[in-house]
């Protein structure tokens, strides 16, 4: 996801030049498991009541945070953000509680955690069955003081979309689809989309679509729609909460062989600061309610009405019932 706003004002913000720092002082920390501090991860779970929730700093992570933000300041907590757009900053901040809460994806974080503790040549622990990543991700995250809570309804995976009028000529409702059709595919995606399984090795092994090239302009970036809007490529490398699609008259593909892990929406948190019942159950409240479509429809509000992130999430809680 490329998307990236400054902080927002609105929740008591820290100030961004020490706790940066301190957290720089961390990144040098950023391999092997955290078991040094023993105490952090058996002790019984905390309850503070100033929490700090971190943002990865684009437009998605900062809608979740303040969602959480606004849930656990209602249950009677005090918040502050702190956006720090660099996983190897914020996870070891995560685990030392200088950040209390972040919104996470399932299967990546699980990956990444799993790179961290067994090095990056480890086979993946994320998978399209999300039990079997929330498994993964639980057993790599508790030895490091954290805690992984229920996932909700939203994911954020890896899409195709291709333009309306070619799914509506070739009757393609599913990726199943366009490989029984026996077409040549021209796809917009990243550089890396050539190497990486879930992208055009999956595609072929997979699904056993006909990929000619891979046209080097980016996950779900603007270039890379028009491109395949005008019939340059044929089909587009994008996320599942891509805002934008209809601007292009692009629909998704239905992933009906799973080629996609699951990475499904979780709130991650500091054991010992905020592993309590209070936090767990105010968190929880977003399980029943968001979906992916939620959080496309939340992204375009920011995205392209320019909406601030605090009050666009205020209104889904509102609507929802979640706030007062």
């Amino acid at each position: 996801m490329s998307r990236r706003l400054a902080p927002h004002k609105g929740l008591v913000t820290r100030r961004r030049g020490a706790a940066l720092l301190t957290l720089l002082l961390l990144s040098g920390c950023t391999t092997g498991p955290a078991l040094e501090n023993q105490s952090a991860v058996t002790a019984a779970p905390g309850d503070s009541k100033h929490l700090t929730i971190g943002s990865a700093g684009f437009t998605e992570s900062d809608l979740l945070a303040q969602m959480y933000a606004q849930l656990l300041n209602q249950a009677g907590y005090r918040t502050s953000m702190l956006t720090v757009a660099n996983r190897e900053l914020y996870e070891p901040a995560l685990e030392s509680g200088q950040i209390d809460v972040v919104p996470e994806y399932a299967a990546t974080f699980a990956d990444w955690l799993n790179a961290k503790t067994n090095g990056a040549g480890a086979s993946p622990a994320g998978s399209p069955d999300l039990d079997t990543t929330m498994a993964a991700l639980r057993e790599l995250a508790t030895p490091r003081g954290l805690t992984v809570l229920d996932p909700g309804k939203a994911v954020d995976q890896n899409a195709f979309a291709v333009t309306g009028a070619y799914a509506r000529e070739h009757h393609l409702k599913t990726l199943g689809d366009l490989a029984r059709s026996g077409l040549e595919v021209r796809l917009a995606a990243g550089d890396e989309c050539v190497q990486r399984p879930y992208c055009e090795p999956g595609l072929k092994k997979t699904y056993g679509i006909d990929i000619t090239a891979v046209d080097p302009k980016g996950v779900g970036t603007t270039q890379a729609k028009q491109a395949v809007q005008s019939g340059q490529d044929q089909m587009v490398l994008t996320t599942t909460t891509d805002a934008t699609l209809d601007h292009f008259g692009l629909v998704l593909l239905a992933d009906d062989k799973h080629l996609q892990n699951a990475n499904y929406i979780v709130p991650v948190v500091n054991r010992s600061r905020a592993g309590s019942e209070g936090v767990t159950k105010a968190l929880g409240k977003l399980n029943g309610v968001l979906t992916t479509a939620d959080l496309a429809s939340m992204n375009q509000q920011v995205d392209s009405w320019r909406r601030l992130p605090a009050d666009v999430a205020r209104t889904f809680l509102k609507d929802k019932g979640l706030l007062k």
